[in-house]
């Protein structure tokens, strides 16, 4: 500790609010990331250990639970992201981007598919979507500076081709496992990079 700096104590009663308030927040997750495409408020509250009472305390509506748990959706899709070196050859370069994509997709399937089904009556769900869409933008113009400098909408056709609808059309509307719909991934982004 820093001599120069105060000592902050944090009382028994805080540190209890906030290990319930993660407990409500990794409760509504692991039941969205396990297949709950709708979990209700009851739901969250039993996995949690807490009454509603309790989860009405800490979140004054489900907006915002919703923008909590889009924290922690990003937390966990960003969970060992290691951003792709912008110097390496094109065909490297979009390999470890549609791998590492694929992995980041995956890990909040589930997440991503309960959001889908409130996304048009959610303002705050559409927030966390912009939010995630902005991150993965400003990713693919560093990434692929150079092929998309004289093209701007080159990136928002990468972004069109990597965001998680796509994704989800391969592996829920065409049946496609992991492999393959990475594969559609990958040749859908190399066929937009390489020149005609």
């Amino acid at each position: 500790m820093n001599p120069t700096e105060p000592e902050v104590k944090t009382d028994g009663r805080t540190l209890r609010g906030e290990r319930t308030r993660a407990a409500i927040i990794d409760a509504h997750m692991a039941l969205m990331l396990e297949g709950d495409l709708q979990p209700t408020a009851s739901r969250v509250a039993e996995r949690a250990g807490v009454s509603l009472r309790t989860l009405w305390g800490h979140f004054k509506d489900l907006e915002s639970l919703f923008a909590a748990a889009g924290q922690e959706t990003l937390r966990i899709q960003y969970d060992g992201f290691a951003p792709v070196p912008p110097d390496l050859p094109l065909a490297e370069r979009i390999d470890r981007f549609c791998r590492q994509r694929v992995r980041m997709l995956e890990v909040i399937a589930g997440a991503s598919r309960a959001a889908q089904i409130r996304l048009p009556f959610s303002a705050q769900l559409r927030r966390n979507r912009a939010r995630h869409n902005e991150r993965l933008r400003a990713e693919l113009t560093d990434l692929f500076a150079e092929e998309t400098a004289a093209d701007p909408g080159l990136v928002t056709a990468l972004l069109a081709a990597t965001t998680w609808p796509a994704w989800t059309g391969c592996r829920d509307d065409l049946g496609l496992d992991v492999e393959q719909a990475a594969e559609v991934m990958r040749r859908t982004v190399t066929a937009l990079l390489t020149p005609t």
